[in-house]
């Protein structure tokens, strides 16, 4: 489901459980991953559409959101795991070139400001591919330019900022980042998310030497390293990119979404925060909707957070639990996982339903 569908199913749940009890309003929400641009698109901002290189070279057609001077931008649309079939997953020749074509056509389009949100990566390339886009030329020891992937990053030689896109210079740029992972090691990009973009245990470790070794070369050409950065292991490493080269904050999706949605203006005096993800587990504690939703409620001071999944993991019940998130699986009899989300709208506004009647009582 859309973040617009859930929202209109749990306003449905509520309306139905208690008509005209409850003052509803729905924020759609996202964390940085797929769905952000649908969630801006939807509250008026318009959309601009590119044809950019796939995630294995082929074209694809890629949008954006522009309001006004502000552009957000979502890598998984030019160069996301959807995107790839199984079949054909490659984090070591998979690029973020197209990215970087569409961080461009935001450029072209007037862009001062340009939210990137990094989720649901096909790509291992710590943003390189995004890089040469960009025009940051990427060699090896025979000074001839790198090919596409993380695999390739391991015969890093030389880079060239000379032909690099002036314009970013002046942009505001931002990373909405839905893990807060490091770039390397077992909590780095490629050990925690390169499997499944299809990377065997050798290739994990192919993958985490070549991004170390590609943050060695930035560290000594840019003067600062920041592979450590809670967040610049998000996308493969594409928050490293354009943190280290561009400059770029990376802050959790969430909080970047909210802030220009009007999310804590409209906690503000609320009784309640209804929320929710597909599956509510041990990532949705790195940065994921439902943690970084109850961070916002709880500043704002609301006395009960509710977080519906399609499934909930025993481990991230009790871990919200602790943050005072009472998680509600939204299946109400033994059902497949096809079958569940088949019917997730259907379900998801009985689930409401029930909890309103609870709260009111």
């Amino acid at each position: 489901m859309s973040a617009v569908a859930a929202a209109a199913a749990i306003a449905r749940g509520i309306e139905a459980a208690a008509p005209g009890h409850f003052d509803v309003v729905q924020i759609p929400m996202a964390d940085g991953g797929e769905g952000t641009v649908d969630a801006f698109l939807e509250t008026g901002a318009r959309r601009v559409s590119a044809t950019v290189r796939g995630p294995l070279d082929a074209p694809v057609e890629a949008a954006f959101a522009l309001d006004g001077t502000t552009a957000v931008v979502e890598m998984a649309a030019a160069s996301g795991l959807a995107l790839v079939f199984t079949a054909e997953r490659d984090p070591l020749r998979a690029t973020t070139y197209g990215t970087g074509e569409l961080l461009r056509a935001a450029l072209d389009a007037g862009a001062s400001r340009i939210v990137v949100a990094v989720g649901g990566s096909a790509t291992n390339d710590g943003g390189a591919g995004c890089l040469q886009a960009l025009g940051v030329r990427l060699r090896d020891r025979d000074g001839h330019e790198l090919a596409p992937g993380g695999g390739a990053l391991r015969q890093l030689a030389e880079i060239d900022l000379a032909d690099l896109d002036p314009r970013l210079a002046e942009v505001d740029l931002e990373v909405a980042a839905d893990v807060d992972n490091p770039l390397c090691g077992p909590h780095g990009a490629s050990a925690v998310f390169g499997p499944q973009k299809g990377a065997s245990p050798d290739d994990v470790a192919l993958l985490d030497a070549a991004l170390s070794h590609f943050a060695d070369v930035a560290a000594a050409r840019l003067g600062a390293d920041v592979r450590d950065e809670p967040g610049s292991g998000a996308a493969g490493g594409l928050a490293f990119g354009l943190r280290a080269f561009l400059g770029a904050s990376i802050r959790p999706g969430v909080e970047v979404v909210g802030e220009l949605r009007g999310l804590p203006e409209a906690l503000d005096g609320a009784d309640c925060c209804f929320t929710g993800e597909g599956s509510i587990d041990a990532q949705t504690l790195r940065g994921k909707t439902v943690a970084g939703v109850n961070a916002i409620a709880r500043a704002a001071g609301v006395r009960y957070v509710i977080a519906f999944g399609g499934r909930v993991t025993s481990d991230a019940e009790a871990a919200l639990a602790e943050q005072g998130v009472v998680t509600v699986p939204i299946a109400d009899r033994p059902l497949s996982g096809a079958d569940s989300m088949a019917s997730a709208g259907h379900l998801l506004e009985r689930a409401a339903a029930r909890i309103t009647r609870l709260l009111r009582a």
